[in-house]
C-alpha cells in the first residue's frame, strides 16, 4: 500500500506532532471498538466473539517484528511484561540500564531487588562485563529519540553472556526492528503502533522461557482455555502463551486493524517518510539530522509558541519533545517550523 493511499486511514486535527506520546487510531480501528460498544451495550455477541481479534494481533505484532506468533505474548502494559522477567531472576542480579531509562524499564527492576547500575547510552556497550546479568534498555530513548547502538549493545551482552531485554514501545511502528536478535523484547503499543492503551506485546525467546515464572498465570494462558476455568492440576500452553494475561477484549479488537494497516503500509516506508520530516525539521532550526522520528530540542518559550500555533508536542526533560509518524503532512511540518523561526 502506498503511503498516499494509506493516508486516507487517518484523519489527525491539524498540528499533531505527538505520537511520541500516544498515537493516533485509524479508521478501521475506530470502527471495531464503535462496533464492540455497540454489542457491549445490546448483548448479541459475548467474550469468545471479541476475542477473535487477540490472535490476529499476536500474530500481526509477530509479523512486524520478525517472530513467531508462539514465541510472543499478550500484556496491558510494557512494565507489567517487564516485571515478569525481573521477578523471575535471583534477587541480587546486577542489570545494567541506561541513564534517564524510562521507568518503565527500570522500576521493575529495583522492586524484584536487582543490582542496578546506570550509564549514559552511548557507553552502555562499553559497560558490559562479565558480572552483568542483564542488560535492559530502550530501542528508542523516550526523552529525546537517540537511537541505541543496538549491534554493539548485542554483540557485547553475548560476548558475556548477559540476558539482553530491549523496550521497543518508541521503535516499533516506525523503525525496522528484528525481535529475534534479542532474548526479550517488549513493546506498549499505544504510541507508533496506533493501537488502544491496554495492548501491550512481549517477545520472550524460546531458550529464556524456561528461565521465566508466569506470574500472571490465568485461565488465558491456559493449553486448553475452556478447560481452564477451575482447579488443579495447572495446564499452561507450551509456548508463549503461558505468560498471556486475560486481554482488554476492546482494546485488542481495535489492535487488531491497526497493526495489520501499518504490515501492509510497511515499516520501512513509514521509516523513511517519518525520518525525512523530523530531519527537514531540524535544519530549518539550524540543527544537525539525528535520523529519528523523534526530536527534543531547546528553543526559548517552544511549548507556548507551538501550542499558539495549533501545535500538540510534549515537554520532557526540560525540553521540547516533536514526533512525527505516517500520519504527519507537510502542512503539519511547516506549521511547527513557523511557530519556532
Amino acid at each position: 500500500m502506498e503511503l498516499a493511499e494509506a493516508l486516507q486511514y487517518w484523519e489527525p486535527d491539524p498540528g499533531y506532532l505527538n505520537t511520541a506520546t500516544h498515537g493516533l487510531a485509524p479508521k478501521p480501528a475506530a470502527d471495531a471498538l464503535r462496533t464492540a460498544i455497540d454489542e457491549w451495550r445490546h448483548g448479541p455477541a459475548g467474550w469468545e466473539a471479541w476475542d477473535v481479534a487477540t490472535p490476529r494481533a499476536r500474530a500481526a505484532f509477530a509479523r512486524l517484528v520478525g517472530a513467531d506468533p508462539g514465541d510472543i505474548a499478550i500484556g496491558a502494559a510494557a512494565s507489567q511484561l517487564v516485571s515478569i522477567v525481573a521477578a523471575s531472576l535471583p534477587p541480587g542480579s546486577r542489570v545494567l540500564v541506561p541513564e534517564g531509562e524510562f521507568t518503565s524499564n527500570l522500576f521493575p527492576w529495583v522492586v524484584a531487588d536487582a543490582k542496578v547500575a546506570t550509564v549514559p547510552l552511548d557507553r552502555l556497550a562499553d559497560a558490559i562485563g562479565p558480572h552483568t546479568d542483564v542488560v535492559a534498555f530502550s530501542v528508542v530513548q523516550s526523552a529525546n529519540g537517540h537511537i541505541a547502538a543496538v549491534d554493539d549493545i548485542v554483540t557485547a551482552a553475548r560476548d558475556h553472556d548477559a540476558l539482553i531485554l530491549a523496550d521497543a514501545t518508541q521503535a516499533c511502528g516506525w523503525l525496522p526492528v528484528d525481535a529475534t536478535r534479542f532474548d526479550v523484547l517488549v513493546c506498549a503499543a499505544y504510541k507508533w503502533l496506533t493501537c488502544p492503551r491496554g495492548t501491550a506485546f512481549a517477545y520472550l525467546a524460546p531458550h529464556v522461557r524456561d528461565r521465566l515464572r508466569p506470574y500472571c498465570a490465568s485461565w488465558y494462558a491456559g493449553a486448553d482455555r475452556a478447560a481452564s476455568y477451575y482447579g488443579l492440576p495447572m495446564r499452561l500452553a507450551e509456548d508463549a502463551r503461558a505468560f498471556d494475561v486475560s486481554p482488554a477484549f476492546f482494546s485488542y479488537l481495535a489492535a487488531a486493524p491497526a497493526l495489520e494497516l501499518l504490515n501492509e503500509i510497511g515499516i520501512e516506508r513509514i521509516h523513511r517518510h517519518n525520518v525525512a520530516l523530523a530531519d527537514r525539521f531540524l535544519a530549518a532550526l539550524g540543527l544537525p539530522p539525528r535520523g529519528s522520528a523523534i526530536v527534543s530540542i531547546e528553543v526559548p518559550d517552544a511549548e507556548r509558541r507551538l501550542a499558539a500555533a495549533g501545535v500538540r508536542a510534549a515537554a520532557r526533560g526540560g525540553r521540547t519533545r516533536l514526533s512525527f509518524h505516517l500520519y504527519t503532512g507537510e502542512a503539519d511540518l511547516e506549521r511547527a517550523i513557523t511557530a519556532l523561526t
